[in-house]
């Protein structure tokens, strides 16, 4: 397959790497290694897809572009519609009468432990899931309140908070409650650089992100009727570990398993393995960003709701 990587931030340069020998030109207007400034200046002959990494305000249109010339797309998360569904609608309409894949990457699905906790829960050995409580967090304040457009807006909801979501949908499918704003809060940032929400529903559903961590940090704690799980760090901030508790009856020290990984981050290869498998096969991920965008979208009414007081 052949790929055009379009964007060379961050993202971008580790996309291109993993591309490798599929990729054929890359796109950005500012970065003087990019081959091309625009998508439109590469030849639509010449590539069968294209992995976006730009700022969320230029997703939609690139993507109608990309879709609508029959390409299958990558796009960096989050996929966003600040007013409501109807943009991410007309893309998977696109994608579907031009027979093209457009998938949105939550690279985290691939991470080994993530993808440990959703075959625990799925196999039903934890019996009935309590709730779950995750934090992600990363020091990157400074560099978000410095750059030409990340700090703004919702400010790390949509940037860390698109992960957690992504991930409760991962593990326990959509939510039987709404998310419910529980602080957001503009420490050293022009938009949140701290933000917790939830759903209290069935599993309770806590979360909490922030660009304050000067020690980038994730982790996961899941309380069941037989047990608990829990995970500590990503591989790229290693080592990471899973732990499974089984609890003991009437009450006492439970059983316990960990796992510990000491590893580079494998998810950016796999991701775009998986990517070519779908363009394969012809599967598309735009439900579940409508559904997040719906979420996203709810909880940012509720910060500036919230600012307005």
């Amino acid at each position: 397959m052949r790929v055009v990587v379009v964007g060379l931030g961050i993202q971008g340069k580790k996309r291109s790497a993993v591309a490798g020998s599929d990729l054929v030109a890359t796109v950005d207007p500012a970065v003087a290694g990019a081959t091309q400034k625009h998508i439109a200046d590469v030849p639509l002959t010449s590539y069968d897809a294209a992995l976006v990494c730009t700022p969320d305000e230029a997703k939609v249109e690139l993507l109608t572009y990309l879709l609508g010339n029959g390409k299958h797309v990558l796009v960096e998360k989050p996929l966003l519609a600040e007013a409501g569904n109807q943009p991410i609608e007309k893309l998977r309409a696109l994608a579907k009468a031009k027979k093209a894949v457009c998938y949105t990457a939550y690279n985290h699905r691939f991470e080994p432990h993530l993808v440990r906790m959703r075959e625990v829960i799925a196999s039903g050995m934890l019996g009935r899931i309590y709730s779950a409580r995750l934090f992600y967090g990363n020091g990157t304040a400074r560099l978000v309140r410095d750059s030409a457009w990340r700090d703004r807006g919702a400010g790390v909801l949509p940037d860390l908070g698109s992960h957690l979501i992504d991930t409760a949908l991962f593990w326990f499918g959509r939510p039987t409650a709404p998310f419910r704003l529980f602080s957001a809060s503009c420490f050293e940032n022009r938009a949140f650089d701290h933000v917790s929400f939830g759903a209290i529903g069935s599993p309770l559903l806590q979360m909490e992100l922030t660009l304050l961590s000067w020690r980038n940090h994730f982790y996961a704690d899941v309380l069941a009727e037989n047990g608990s799980a829990h995970i500590q760090s990503l591989c790229k901030w290693g080592p990471t570990s899973f732990t499974l508790r089984r609890r003991v009856l009437p009450s006492g020290r439970p059983d316990e398993d960990t796992v510990t990984l000491v590893q580079s981050d494998p998810t950016w290869a796999l991701e775009y393995a998986d990517f070519k498998r779908r363009c394969d096969s012809g599967e598309s991920n735009l439900d579940n960003d409508i559904w997040i965008n719906t979420a996203l979208n709810d909880l940012a009414a509720q910060t500036r709701a919230e600012s307005a007081r």
